[in-house]
């Protein structure tokens, strides 16, 4: 069933960290090599979205658009009509953030295969504050038709996606975070857009997580099994189309799910899985996430501590709803 390589020295102390957004810059740059068709654009913030690397490389393929994110995805979407694989990046903030309705009408309606990169997300954007910390763009993107939703959980990941969403011909969002993050993989780690992975085996919950909460899932898994709770671990990084078949195996072998994303817990991804078990398997949830509320301005570890998002405080949740719910059987 494990068929997730992690990286083995993940909770070493001399562990490998790097922002997830390199990983995008080195897949985009090694996709071009690969096919002419691709070209990228961005809105102003090429170095800070990694895309730098492709204006380097190819830079006849480039097109700055400047600080005008409306216009950035209708001129993607142009493109991918004359035949090419736009890449359209800036930060999450701002795409999907500003242009929404111009990428829902644009590119998802025309089902156009442009690829939306939305850089920066999440509260660990950090001191920008609440104006830069993007936490709707996963309920945004996946009630849009047509759209994939991409979520890589580290650099590694991110590198493999890019690579694959450039040849499957569809609208795609891929979201990538600012700050460095523990490295969860490898090079020879599976990755394919649509599967969910089980990386730890368990039997009294279930922990789904997406993005760089995977790795807090996984430093909470540790906690738990020190007090005799077992805990499962699912990496989830495709939002959109979700993997059905392996979250619905995994809730009904624990009985119990918590979900956790970097993201407002209301329609992301904590929303798809509880939507998915509440028509398949009513099963007992918790989501962790941003709860109904704005980030603040702070450094990303002083905010992951303060929404109650680390491995830590993950771990306690956990213990008090195993302590309090029962695991679901069929009988319910």
């Amino acid at each position: 069933m494990n068929q997730y390589q992690l990286n083995p020295d993940l909770f070493n102390a001399d562990v490998k960290f790097e922002p997830i957004r390199a990983g995008f810059g080195r897949g985009l740059k090694a996709a071009a090599q690969a096919n002419d068709k691709i070209v990228a654009l961005c809105a102003d913030l090429t170095d800070s979205t990694q895309v730098g690397l492709f204006r380097e490389a190819f830079p006849d393929r480039f097109i700055e658009i400047g600080i005008s994110e409306q216009n950035l995805v209708t001129v993607a979407s142009g493109l991918a009509l004359a035949g090419k694989i736009p890449f359209a990046s800036s930060y999450a903030a701002f795409n999907p953030g500003r242009n929404w309705e111009q990428i829902r009408t644009t590119i998802a309606l025309n089902d156009r295969p442009v690829k939306i990169v939305g850089s920066h997300a999440g509260i660990s954007v950090g001191p920008d504050g609440a104006t830069h910390q993007m936490l709707e763009d996963i309920a945004l993107m996946r009630v849009i038709p047509n759209m994939i939703v991409v979520v890589p959980g580290d650099s590694l990941e991110a590198e493999k996606a890019t690579k694959l969403i450039a040849e499957n011909g569809k609208p795609t969002y891929i979201r990538l975070a600012r700050e460095k993050t523990p490295i969860i993989s490898t090079d020879q780690t599976p990755f394919e857009v649509g599967r969910a992975y089980v990386i730890r085996e368990g039997r009294d919950i279930s922990l789904m997580g997406t993005g760089a909460m995977t790795y807090q899932l996984l430093v909470a898994a540790n906690l738990l099994s020190e007090k005799g709770i077992i805990a499962e671990v699912i990496h989830v990084p495709t939002i959109k189309p979700l993997d059905n078949e392996t979250i619905i195996a995994s809730a009904r072998r624990t009985g119990r799910v918590l979900t956790a994303e970097e993201a407002q817990v209301a329609g992301g991804f904590g929303g798809a899985v509880s939507e998915l078990l509440g028509e398949q398997l009513p099963t007992p949830i918790i989501r962790i996430g941003m709860q109904d509320r704005f980030g603040e301005s702070g450094e990303p570890l002083e905010l992951f501590d303060y929404f109650h998002m680390t491995g830590e405080h993950i771990a306690k949740k956990v213990e008090e709803f195993v302590q309090n719910k029962p695991q679901y059987h069929r009988e319910y």
